[in-house]
């Protein structure tokens, strides 16, 4: 049996498929057709050839196959929307996902900064639970300290009570002390009426000595005199009419004036006398002691021995009353060198000088022993002494 002509004419030309149907349909829809390329058909090589008898049953299949790839698309329209929807979830999921990272490095960030602050704050709590302990002792140190301060000025104010008042410890104490200055005056003015120290002029005929009328009158050469010389053209002063005179540094002889010298050491006597009286009214103990005699009275010096002087430098635990010695020095100068007995009256000054400078007052000079002896117990006589 040989082949119709149609079908080998249908068969040469093939039916298109359903989906390029599909296409095409779409595509005259859209735009009209479009020719393409027989190397872009599929199968455009080796076309199959249908018999005619199998083409109703082809063309059902390919109508099939053609609704078939319809409810394909639709079902892939319909997965592509999900899809996308999908997608879009997940971007905005992504989005919120970076958002929450974001959202907990700052929450972890807050985190540490409050855990900073914490540890902070507990080494503050502990340096101020420190510093209240310090402080609450310091607090307890005041309130002791303030109340011994409030007792101590209640005993002040009880001491001030005391003191002050007419009847006050202080006005008692000042009473005693000017009944004290009048009875070192009363007794310093009896030692002076002993004792007076007049200019020569001034001297009586009948408070001199019988066996001075001619010596004090007849000699003139006593106004030049160092201790005792008139000054500005005033006389010389004198204890009882008795006047020192000028010692020189060598040895009395056998012509030398004895009578002026006894006279002298006589003068001295009296003048240690009455230092050493108004030396214990006062209350004061002289620097150098005197060793009453008269006209043989002494003037003791404590003076450093050559053996504790070289070993100065030395640390010692020897007590300083064995490393001083007592020296001696005469307040008359008969039959010796009158060095010592010069030194003995320039120590006596000195004791003089001690007793001023207690009282408030100056020395006239270290060769002015009457001067001042009688300064002394004029100041002690004066009311400035009792008043201060």
């Amino acid at each position: 049996m040989e082949p119709r002509p149609s079908c080998s004419a249908a068969a040469d030309r093939p039916p298109p498929p359903p989906e390029a149907e599909d296409e095409e349909e779409d595509e005259e829809r859209g735009r009209g057709w479009v020719l393409v390329p027989a190397s872009e058909v599929p199968g455009a090589d080796a076309p199959k050839v249908i018999d005619w008898e199998d083409l109703q049953q082809e063309l059902a299949r390919v109508w099939s196959l053609s609704a078939a790839l319809a409810a394909a698309r639709e079902r892939k329209a319909h997965l592509a929307a999900r899809l996308q929807s999908a997608l879009e979830a997940r971007k905005a999921s992504v989005h919120q996902d970076n958002e929450l990272a974001e959202i907990r490095e700052r929450v972890q960030a807050h985190a540490d900064f409050m855990w900073d602050l914490k540890m902070h704050t507990k080494k503050m709590t502990e340096d101020v639970d420190d510093r209240r302990k310090e402080l609450c002792i310091k607090v307890r140190t005041l309130s002791t300290t303030s109340n011994t301060l409030s007792t101590a000025q209640s005993k002040l104010k009880e001491a001030d009570k005391l003191l002050s008042g007419e009847n006050g410890l202080h006005v008692r104490l000042k009473s005693v002390e000017r009944m004290l200055r009048m009875r070192q005056q009363y007794m310093t003015a009896q030692v002076e009426h002993i004792y007076p120290v007049r200019p020569l002029i001034e001297q009586s005929p009948a408070n001199k000595p019988s066996f001075l009328n001619s010596s004090i009158l007849r000699t003139r050469d006593a106004e030049s005199m160092a201790p005792n010389g008139s000054q500005n053209g005033q006389a010389p002063l004198a204890i009882l009419g008795l006047q020192l005179s000028k010692l020189t540094m060598k040895k009395t002889g056998y012509f030398s004036d004895k009578t002026e010298i006894q006279k002298s050491a006589t003068a001295l006597g009296y003048v240690a006398h009455a230092v050493s009286l108004i030396a214990s009214y006062l209350d004061v103990p002289l620097r150098y002691p005197l060793r009453l005699g008269g006209s043989r009275s002494y003037v003791l010096d404590h003076a450093p021995s050559v053996e504790s002087s070289s070993l100065a430098s030395a640390p010692s635990s020897v007590p300083l009353g064995t490393s001083m010695r007592t020296m001696e020095f005469p307040l008359f100068s008969e039959s010796q060198e009158t060095t010592r007995s010069a030194y003995a009256v320039f120590l006596l000054n000195k004791d003089i000088e001690q007793l001023l400078n207690h009282i408030g007052a100056e020395s006239l000079g270290p060769r002015h022993v009457l001067a001042n002896l009688k300064q002394l117990t004029t100041i002690v006589q004066s009311q400035q002494y009792i008043s201060n």
